[in-house]
């Protein structure tokens, strides 16, 4: 075979598909576009959607249901703040809340003054909050987060079990992390035995941790890879396990028929 044109093969089972969502345009977007400074404000303290970036929202789920990712999609990782999980909740989450319905909704109605229904967690995938993916920390008023207790009463249906803390003992006044810190903390997250996840994050988190790839691609893929995201953009990406970290077996291999009887030839047992 002619690989000269850098194609290349790889079992199925040592690889998984995460598809990437940036949230949607948030309070802090509009304000820190026109200010920078305004990052630093304590109004924007763990930012909500704006009525645009809702508008997003509603259009990324019409897609996801047209191309049949809501179909594929296994769990939706998604940071712990308020503009990600009302993006995930919104684009990967079940219909509108009704009373009668058993199951908790994922979120509770007119969440972050957002006057938005209630959203079921019926018919979608799990839904785990993760810290490792949250946004660069530090400094910024809108990337610190809220306690679980509060978010546990907003979005019901989430599931908040592997955060330890119910206070964010991450962020801190003084000290924005280092983009290296990010990185890192990315390069982590990518363990989880499902084989297609949708994770939900933010802009620096998404860019500090794909810098990390294609060093052994074409410029332009690197490139491709590494581009920052917009607001509410879904990027998907195939993640190739070379050193078998985490490698599993493979649930579509098959063996082959083994002849009943002794050891024979194909034909002979035929």
């Amino acid at each position: 075979m002619d690989t000269a044109a850098g194609q290349s093969l790889y079992p199925l089972h040592r690889s998984k598909t995460v598809h990437l969502v940036r949230h949607a345009q948030g309070v802090h977007n509009v304000a820190g576009e026109k200010n920078h400074d305004e990052y630093l404000s304590y109004e924007y303290f763990d930012a909500h959607l704006t009525p645009l970036g809702w508008e997003q929202v509603g259009n990324l789920r019409k897609h996801v249901i047209a191309c049949g990712l809501s179909k594929t999609i296994e769990l939706v990782v998604v940071s712990p703040l308020l503009r990600t999980m009302q993006t995930a909740v919104g684009v990967f989450g079940g219909e509108a809340y009704t009373d009668g319905i058993s199951e908790p909704p994922l979120m509770m109605a007119d969440v972050g003054h957002s006057d938005h229904l209630a959203v079921s967690s019926l018919n979608c995938p799990p839904f785990l909050a993760v810290e490792r993916c949250r946004e660069q920390m530090g400094v910024h008023p809108c990337d610190k987060r809220r306690t679980i207790s509060e978010y546990r009463n907003m979005f019901p249906a989430i599931d908040f079990s592997l955060i330890e803390s119910d206070e964010d003992i991450l962020w801190v006044s003084d000290v924005r992390e280092k983009t290296e810190d990010v990185s890192a903390r990315g390069l982590k997250l990518w363990t989880r035995k499902e084989k297609e996840i949708a994770v939900v994050t933010h802009s620096s988190f998404l860019f500090n941790t794909l810098r990390a790839f294609g060093n052994d691609c074409h410029p332009n893929i690197k490139s491709e890879i590494c581009k920052h995201f917009t607001n509410c953009e879904l990027r998907s990406i195939v993640i190739i396990d070379r050193g078998m970290i985490g490698s599993s077996e493979s649930t579509t291999n098959y063996p082959g028929k083994i002849p009943r009887g002794p050891d024979l030839p194909s034909e002979a047992a035929d």
